[in-house]
């Protein structure tokens, strides 16, 4: 067997599990989702919206298929590519659960009279390119994808990269015990960064378990998004490691799925998912700029800064691209460069025991504006399958 496969096997099953978890869902009504999406108030996505919604802006959401006809996305979402070749189908109970979620939180647009219903993403008129490298945890074809399709994520960051993708996500990685650098892997997202995508990564659900170093989030130049909850306190699943840059909310997230129903869910994958819609704003509103710019100006003015500037716990603090659009317009244009290596590779591990579990300043206003909030519990409000997912895989694992 070819080194890729061997990897790719590893990552498929690590990448869903670091990815999103879906909790148990008992009935409710659509009209009560808007309500719910605390993150859209928690991102100052009105204040944002003043300048741009993410119009002609295009996102290739790497993950497990998109439903292009699910009513919060319809339109929204251009003809892609599938890098793995079979498992489940559109129908079938294990398709594009995971990514479908992710491109509602990036790019839905909600549904009904004046759009009021349904899931709202960060930029509702951005574009979502699916590009499907991983297949879903309950696929059972999963376990064939990961000894034959081991390179698709290189594959498919490589291709949306070529189709002229601003930004690429990756809610998957591997971080596992074995997890390692893969050669195709760093080269594609490299490739990428030349090619002026942005490349943004789940930190990984590892933060109960060792918080092992997750790729792709820790590959030079990508973007990688821890998550934190309602209140701005870390998530305790979220991984912390010196690659942290921002984070964003990964608790109690609304997701919409391809059977009609909306489940709340949690991970970092969540997380990359709105910090990819913040990128999305942030690029429509200075397309000129570099994708090593767009992270150096998510860093800058990031809110709630830790103490000492980051930590690995939230990066340099919750991502605020109102604040960064804000900023960007003093900003000229560089010339685009491949991200380098600093002296090491691996960096230090994660924060000292006990830090990085404080309040944001902003968790108190935004709590108080929506009401009640579901807490940390199994108790959701909306019908459907008992559901649960990790941090997707890479092809081939997580």
């Amino acid at each position: 067997m070819s080194a890729a496969p061997r990897r790719g096997a590893a990552l498929l099953s690590v990448l869903l599990a670091a990815t999103l978890a879906l909790l148990p869902a008992t009935a409710a009504h659509a009209d009560g989702i808007r309500g719910k999406q605390w993150a859209l108030a928690a991102m100052h996505t009105e204040e944002a919206w003043r300048t741009t919604k993410g119009a002609g802006i295009t996102v290739a959401v790497l993950d497990t298929g998109v439903d292009d006809e699910h009513p919060d996305l319809k339109g929204n979402v251009l003809r892609g590519k599938d890098l793995v070749g079979f498992g489940a189908g559109r129908g079938d109970s294990a398709w594009a659960n995971h990514g479908t979620a992710m491109a509602g939180i990036i790019a839905g647009h909600g549904h009904g009279a004046g759009n009021a219903d349904g899931v709202l993403g960060i930029a509702p008129e951005a574009r979502i390119l699916p590009v499907r490298v991983i297949l879903e945890d309950k696929d059972p074809a999963r376990g064939e994808a990961r000894k034959t399709r081991g390179n698709a994520l290189a594959e498919g960051i490589r291709w949306a990269a070529d189709q002229g993708a601003d930004i690429i996500n990756l809610s998957l990685g591997d971080d596992s015990e074995s997890a390692h650098p893969e050669p195709a892997e760093d080269a594609a997202v490299r490739y990428a960064l030349e090619k002026g995508s942005v490349v943004v990564a789940s930190a990984g659900n590892g933060g109960e378990k060792g918080d092992h170093i997750s790729y792709p989030a820790a590959y030079p130049g990508v973007i990688a998004a821890t998550a934190v909850d309602q209140y701005g306190t870390r998530a305790s699943f979220s991984t912390r490691r010196w690659y942290a840059t921002v984070s964003a909310p990964g608790v109690d997230v609304v997701i919409a799925d391809p059977d009609g129903e909306y489940y709340e869910g949690w991970g970092t994958s969540a997380a990359a998912a709105f910090v990819s819609g913040a990128v999305a704003l942030v690029r429509a509103a200075h397309p000129g700029l570099t994708p090593a710019q767009i992270k150096r100006l998510l860093e800058d003015t990031a809110r709630d800064v830790p103490a000492g500037g980051r930590d690995d716990s939230h990066g340099f603090g919750f991502v605020d691209p109102a604040a960064a659009i804000e900023k960007g317009a003093g900003v000229k244009p560089e010339r685009r460069t491949a991200a380098a290596y600093g002296h090491k590779y691996f960096g230090p591990g994660p924060d000292p025991a006990g830090s990085g579990g404080d309040a944001f300043d902003w968790a108190a206003p935004v709590a108080g504006g929506l009401g009640v909030l579901l807490l940390g519990t199994a108790v959701v409000v909306w019908r459907g399958r008992d559901r649960r997912y990790a941090d997707a895989p890479r092809p081939g694992a997580h």
